[in-house]
């Protein structure tokens, strides 16, 4: 796909993000994720740290941090969660849209898979189960490469995951089938809820 194809695909992972936002109730952003210790609205603040945070408070984030850019994002989620309202966490997503930020080395097809698991980070953890368009997934998962699963130290040992709507298969070993976006999740440290996979072992990659 051409860096115009995917820029566009973004922009509308973003806009829809933003939709989904715009349309919760107040309870609703403070339900958890799949993102670890994140809130809706942490996720949220997450997403749209690249368009709010300058070079300068990046830099000094990162010495503050001592280097872990993990640590970084976490307080950054955590203090931009507290402090902007959800109104503005939504603008600062859907004004947004065609911001040309890319995540280091990671090109335009890394910021559109930021922005797709994250978004389903959110609408799956709400229960929400409508696909992504195929067109969209295969170029995040076009872009997957060993170096970014070992980043989420996922153990798929002996298991292969296979999608059932895309031609996609990642692993040797026992299958474990679902939605290519649901193993998308599963290959970034993600539990997912009951139901969404299928197979003896999907329970390995299953929160209850």
């Amino acid at each position: 796909m051409s860096d115009s194809e995917v820029r566009a695909a973004t922009a509308q992972q973003r806009a829809e993000t933003a939709e989904f936002l715009a349309g919760l109730d107040a309870e609703s952003w403070d339900e958890p994720t799949l993102c670890e210790g994140w809130r809706v609205r942490e996720v949220a603040a997450h997403l749209s740290m690249p368009y709010r945070t300058s070079l300068p408070r990046f830099v000094l984030g990162m010495i503050a941090a001592r280097g872990n850019f993990d640590r970084l994002a976490d307080r950054v989620a955590r203090d931009d969660a507290a402090r902007l309202s959800t109104t503005e966490l939504v603008a600062a997503i859907g004004d947004n849209t065609e911001h040309p930020w890319k995540p280091p080395g990671g090109g335009f097809a890394g910021a559109l898979s930021h922005d797709v698991i994250h978004g389903l980070d959110i609408t799956v953890a709400l229960g929400h189960t409508d696909p992504l368009p195929l067109d969209r997934m295969r170029m995040v998962l076009d872009a997957l490469n060993p170096r970014s699963v070992e980043y989420f130290s996922v153990d798929l040992g002996g298991i292969a995951l296979q999608a059932t709507d895309l031609d996609f298969r990642y692993g040797e070993g026992e299958v474990v089938s679902g939605r290519a976006q649901d193993l998308l999740l599963v290959l970034c440290g993600r539990k997912l809820p009951t139901g969404y996979l299928e197979g003896e072992s999907a329970v390995r990659f299953t929160s209850g």
